[in-house]
């Protein structure tokens, strides 16, 4: 966490600095003579954004019991890898899942009737996914 929070505290300094570049760059302009305020406040917003992510991760570092693998010279591969949990190989179910939403939201293009078909294909394959595991080949 020590490395991410130095980082978005450099990003919050090129920021305010790009923000104030940007203003005086707009004040100089030859077409509008004033501040541009859509950018000056985007850029400034993304500076104090900057500083509630670096303040937040900082604080989290000094939250946590120990360094984190990330943090050490001699941290290997596997000492930040934790267990994800358990996929099936050789699921079907999460590209019938992707195809029903796609429907779902293919019909806002072409008409709301499509809906209904997209909702029940997605239903069917958020049980089939979940319950996989009960029965069939993979029944534990």
């Amino acid at each position: 966490m020590r490395a991410q929070s130095n980082i978005f505290w450099i990003l919050a300094v090129f920021f305010f600095l790009a923000d104030a570049a940007y203003t005086v760059w707009s004040l100089l302009s030859q077409e509008f003579k004033a501040v541009e305020w859509t950018g000056t406040l985007g850029i400034g917003l993304a500076g104090i954004l900057s500083i509630f992510l670096a303040y937040y991760m900082n604080r989290s570092h000094f939250a946590q019991t120990g360094e984190l693998p990330e943090d050490r010279l001699d941290a290997e591969i596997d000492d930040g890898d934790p267990e994800i949990g358990f996929f099936n190989p050789f699921s079907w179910w999460p590209i019938v899942l992707a195809a029903g939403c796609t429907m779902v939201f293919l019909a806002l293009a072409v008409g709301m009737w499509l809906i209904f078909f997209g909702a029940a294909i997605t239903a069917v394959a958020l049980v089939g996914w979940v319950y996989e595991n009960y029965r069939g080949v993979y029944r534990h």
